[in-house]
């Protein structure tokens, strides 16, 4: 089979590849190869355990399938250079928020039309948090929700499948070069071949990429490893910001360590949720358009940056053994009341359930000194002081925490400014590429390559 593209990936990025080639040029003979299921087909078997324990699926529901992991996350579509990825640096700072404007445009009118873009914009928290030692980073932010998220998704591939060829549950095996500008893509003892090849396989992708990038020879360097927690507390503590802003990105710099904690996907009147990927048990948070889905309780994400130098490269390994730690004392995710963190005890049951929080995820009351790494953990603690002071019952005794929480990084890749590898017209993008950490950059990473595509054929 011959293709004019091959877009390896049905995440974000490659949806919206797939989108833009379309309607830039109709006559272009597309494939995307995904190992995952179509949207509909994508469930988990064991979602919504309180211990979950990986049955080993050929294929992970959550992580793989048309919409990439961030089909059942909280739909967040953040319009900004300042966080969710370095693809400025590859295009340009105007035209990445360009792209990422456009985005937004397809999303809105593929089923997000009713929902509301924030904008950190003016506000008066800019300065409240600066009189405190924090740094609101600015974006605008359409939230999807994960229920208009998936809606979103259904449409785009509503309109995309009789134009394009899907092949779902077929995972891809070798890219073997044929020369610049054409290669076989080999896939259940067969193959296909096309002129462009376009890689997006996020994060779930990273260990295949890494091999890929070595059989090719493409030059890559080592990223980074996010580790922290998810915190959960009364909607109405973080009520006045995320009324105004939905979800804000707020930067400390530790006085102990100067380190930067972060917050990060922040999810109002949201739920907390277990992440299983490859038996490894982390937390996450989502939260919902529909006011019946949604809680009384706000969960956001408090975040430390571990960087690594030689000779240590697998700052993705070095998450994965303090997750499976976790795992392995609270047979998945524990939670600990802030109260008890920083008198130095674990939680119990009964001291959770005379708290004033209601957990949101049934995980294992413990303690988290015992997982996490006291500089990271010191950092966290010394965070949720400072935002007690824009955001007073922060540090209150009953806010939850729950651990562990880790964003992992595929490796960068070494690109050009048209997100194309050292050899001619295979091109890397999404978070696969290391580039992007997030649904609007990887997006806006695929209609950049598209249109650079479409101005070659």
């Amino acid at each position: 089979m011959k293709y004019d593209v091959v877009i390896i990936g049905a995440g974000p990025g490659g949806i919206f590849s797939a989108y833009e080639l379309i309607h830039q040029n109709k006559n272009l003979k597309i494939a995307v190869f995904e190992e995952g299921y179509p949207l509909k087909k994508r469930h988990c078997p064991i979602d919504g355990k309180k211990v979950p324990s990986c049955i080993k699926c050929p294929t992970c529901a959550i992580m793989s399938g048309f919409g990439g992991a961030g089909a059942f996350s909280d739909g967040k579509y953040n319009i900004t250079n300042d966080f969710g990825g370095t693809l400025y640096e590859y295009i340009g700072k105007e035209e990445a928020l360009d792209l990422m404007r456009y985005v937004d445009e397809i999303n809105m009118t593929h089923g997000g039309a009713e929902t509301k873009l924030y904008s950190t914009a003016g506000t008066h928290f800019k300065k409240i948090c600066m009189q405190n030692k924090l740094k609101l980073l600015d974006a605008s932010v359409r939230h999807l929700g994960t229920d208009i998220n998936y809606v979103v998704l259904e449409n785009l591939y509503n309109e995309l499948k009789d134009q394009i060829d899907f092949y779902f549950q077929t995972p891809v095996t070798k890219i073997e070069r044929l020369g610049d500008n054409n290669y076989r893509i080999h896939y259940h003892d067969t193959f296909a071949d096309c002129t462009k090849c376009v890689v997006s396989v996020g994060r779930i992708g990273s260990k295949w990429m890494e091999s890929i990038c070595k059989d090719l020879e493409i030059p890559t360097n080592s990223n980074r490893v996010d580790l922290g927690v998810r915190v959960e507390l009364p909607a109405v503590i973080f009520s006045d910001l995320t009324d105004e802003l939905y979800e804000s990105k707020i930067v400390y710099r530790t006085e102990k360590f100067e380190d930067n904690v972060r917050t990060f996907c922040m999810n109002p009147y949201g739920i907390v949720v277990n992440e299983n990927t490859n038996g490894i048990v982390t937390v996450n948070g989502h939260s919902y358009e529909d006011p019946a889905q949604q809680t009384e309780n706000t969960n956001f994400a408090l975040l430390v940056a571990k960087h690594f130098s030689e000779p240590f490269k697998d700052s993705n390994g070095y998450g994965e053994s303090i997750a499976r730690l976790s795992n392995m004392l609270g047979g998945g995710v524990i939670v600990q009341r802030f109260g008890d963190l920083v008198r130095g005890r674990r939680s119990t049951v009964k001291r959770i359930e005379e708290g004033l929080v209601r957990p949101t995820l049934s995980a294992t009351p413990g303690d988290l000194s015992l997982v996490l790494p006291k500089r990271i953990l010191d950092g966290i603690i010394e965070m949720i002081y400072a935002l007690d002071k824009i955001a007073p019952g922060t540090a209150n005794d009953d806010t939850l925490l729950y651990g562990v929480e880790v964003k992992f990084y595929n490796m960068e890749v070494e690109l050009d400014e048209n997100l194309e590898s050292c050899h001619k017209g295979l091109y890397i993008i999404g978070d696969g590429s290391g580039v992007t950490h997030s649904l609007s950059h990887a997006s806006a990473s695929g209609v950049y390559v598209a249109r650079h595509i479409c101005e070659q054929l």
